[in-house]
């Protein structure tokens, strides 16, 4: 990905190293289980409980020097590389959402080391990068990527943009309601039956990052050759399938929340060979109401 010297976004909050931020607004309750990724398949109830013990409060700024110098080259370039995406996405998201006359927020990305407090509660680094729509902020530990690569076998710097893509796609789906809707209707379902709806969540910020995937590089030609393939490999490796045969457990389809490795690469790849968002109806596609 042809990522330098491109925009960088404003709008990371770089707080590695540092104490856990917690934001206003309070707990969300069951929400987590609906819209945070959880891309490396950890289930989400620690989330819940954690929530309960922490106490909303503003985070107090750091004092000193420059963080940022005392940490490892390669781990500032992945930062950097952080701030180009999330630019990409500002610019995909803005231009769509005048389409349909609308106005796009543009969230913040929280760069944190090992754990940290949002709205939704507290999170460690291995739960893998999450979006929380309580505070609209998405949060990643860049040694998530470090597991991407070693452990979840999809290395490559796409492969890594997808990641924030997704996490995005989440805002996108909270400005549009589509998280508070299937939030609703999880309220009244059985964990099988709303597990389904959280699927069709999930595949629908996978469409989201390919409709930016297919903006980007019309826009700015940054895809280089390969990196398509990066994303899809990406995809298919935090398929909830996938992720159950690693961890050497039996597929259980009616316990899937982010769906099976076919259809994330699926849906990826409608929204990249359409760059339409209507494309993207999960929902429909699946048979929910």
């Amino acid at each position: 990905m042809k990522w330098e010297d491109q925009r960088k976004s404003s709008n990371v909050v770089d707080q590695r190293g540092g104490k856990a931020k917690v934001a206003l607004g309070g707990g969300v309750g069951t929400i987590v289980i609906i819209v945070v990724a959880l891309l490396l398949g950890v289930d989400p109830e620690p989330l819940l409980d954690a929530q309960k013990q922490v106490s909303p409060q503003t985070s107090s700024p750091q004092s000193g020097g420059d963080p940022a110098a005392e940490r490892p080259a390669e781990e500032n370039r992945r930062a950097e590389f952080v701030k180009v995406v999330l630019a990409t996405t500002e610019d995909v998201w803005s231009s769509e959402f005048k389409k349909m006359n609308k106005t796009y927020k543009e969230p913040k990305l929280v760069l944190f080391t090992e754990s940290v407090a949002s709205a939704c509660g507290r999170a460690s680094a291995s739960v893998g990068p999450f979006y929380c729509p309580a505070d609209q902020q998405a949060y990643i530990d860049l040694s998530f990527y470090e597991d991407l690569e070693k452990k979840l076998g999809a290395p490559g710097d796409f492969a890594q943009a997808y990641v924030i893509a997704h996490e995005i796609g989440h805002h996108v789906q909270n400005l549009l309601g589509a998280s508070t809707l299937v939030h609703n209707k999880q309220r009244t379902l059985s964990k099988t039956e709303g597990n389904k709806w959280s699927v069709a969540l999930e595949l629908q910020a996978d469409c989201y990052s390919g409709i930016w995937a297919y903006h980007t590089d019309k826009a700015k030609q940054l895809l280089e050759k390969g990196d398509l393939e990066e994303a899809l490999n990406a995809a298919a490796s935090i398929g909830d399938d996938t992720l159950q045969k690693r961890a050497g457990a039996t597929v259980r389809p009616e316990t899937f929340t982010h769906g099976s490795s076919k259809q994330r690469v699926e849906w990826f790849t409608t929204g990249f060979k359409t760059g339409n968002p209507q494309d993207c109806d999960t929902f429909k596609a699946l048979g929910l109401q």
